[in-house]
């Protein structure tokens, strides 16, 4: 009977440790809400590197951690999402800030020199922003443009800003025959990945050149580093037109895009509907929660123009301590106030309970 009582013992035991495992969806036992964040003290400099429109946000996370942990602090190389993902690939950044997340292919290669050996990698989607189309044209504040005239415009196929394309969705605005000017970032970007996927998504017969984070060459238009530097050159010209994260469009007219029948502007809440359309790709390892966004969503006030900007580490780390910095900070990104924080800093849309629940179980498998 002892025998008995012992392995039913281990067999229980056996049962927790497997439902701990178990991912998101599952069905399996208590797993329905995320725990909470590391309360143990950590101590260390985390060092990370990526996407310039994850920059407000992560700076305002790096903040709540050290204030958390004053021993502990993070930075964070803005440059843009291909040199984040170069970076963490070749072990020079402890987590990367990226608003594209790698391909299955490349998660199967693996090479990560961040991470331990046999360590899976963890991508959390933790910054969701709104791609502002932004322009600069005298007399006019605001224009109606569907994808088939933006993809036009950005292949060069629309040259003048009084095309009767542009004509047919803006009757009453006073159009000038100036020359376009599209401008386009320079560096590898997540952002341009993101509108590059939108454009591809609805307009595939005018944009032809597919979902990339590098501007096509040989399509016309001007090139500017970061979403900074297009703003700052959509501002410097008359008849220019750029995107940019949202962030970076203060001062600058926007876009309104055809949805279904309607047409919506940029906004934390349009992205934050888009999301909600958005579903986490299958086939990925239980901590890789990269999301595929459907830009033809009807659903109403949804923006399907937005990046997910993901926080990407590791399952394991070759020293503990690092591994308790991401954990950390990660769960500190995720969490209520985290979002509210980057949000204020940065008007991104907090993402969803439900969302967070899953991310939440992802940082747990750090470690």
């Amino acid at each position: 009977m002892r025998r008995f009582a012992s392995l039913a013992a281990l067999t229980a035991a056996a049962a927790l440790a497997l439902a701990g495992c178990a991912g998101p969806g599952s069905g399996a036992p208590g797993i329905s809400t995320p725990s909470s964040p590391p309360s143990a003290p950590v101590t260390g400099a985390l060092l990370g590197a990526g996407s310039s429109a994850q920059q407000g946000a992560i700076e305002s996370w790096s903040a709540r951690l050290t204030a958390a942990h004053p021993d502990a602090h993070a930075t964070f190389d803005a440059r843009d999402s291909g040199s984040g993902r170069q970076a963490f690939r070749e072990g020079r950044a402890s987590f990367a800030g990226s608003d594209v997340p790698f391909t299955p292919e490349e998660v199967t290669a693996g090479g990560f020199a961040a991470c331990a050996k046999g360590s899976e990698t963890v991508e959390i989607p933790a910054y969701v922003s709104p791609i502002a189309i932004v322009f600069t044209l005298r007399g006019v504040d605001s224009l109606k443009l569907d994808p088939t005239t933006i993809a036009g415009i950005f292949t060069g196929a629309i040259t003048r800003w009084d095309d009767p394309a542009i004509v047919a969705t803006n009757p009453k605005a006073k159009l000038p025959a100036t020359p376009i000017t599209p401008v386009h970032r320079s560096d590898a970007s997540g952002t341009t990945a993101n509108f590059t996927d939108y454009l591809d998504q609805t307009a595939p017969d005018v944009w032809t050149a597919g979902s990339v984070d590098s501007w096509p060459a040989g399509l016309r238009g001007e090139p500017a580093e970061k979403s900074s530097g297009i703003a700052l050159a959509v501002r410097g010209g008359e008849g220019r037109i750029g995107y940019v994260d949202a962030s970076a469009a203060e001062g600058l007219s926007s876009v309104m895009i055809r949805v279904g029948d309607d047409w919506v502007k940029p906004s934390a809440q349009g992205a934050s509907a888009a999301l909600d359309a958005a579903r986490i790709e299958q086939g990925r390892a239980p901590g890789d929660l990269a999301t595929r966004i459907d830009r033809g969503t009807t659903a109403e006030g949804a923006y399907p123009v937005l990046l997910i900007g993901y926080l990407i580490g590791c399952t394991r780390y070759e020293k503990p301590a690092t591994a308790a910095l991401v954990k950390a900070f990660f769960s500190i990104a995720v969490s209520n106030e985290g979002q509210k924080a980057a949000a204020a800093a940065t008007g991104s849309a907090p993402i969803s309970d439900e969302l967070r629940t899953k991310a939440q179980f992802a940082i747990d498998l750090i470690g």
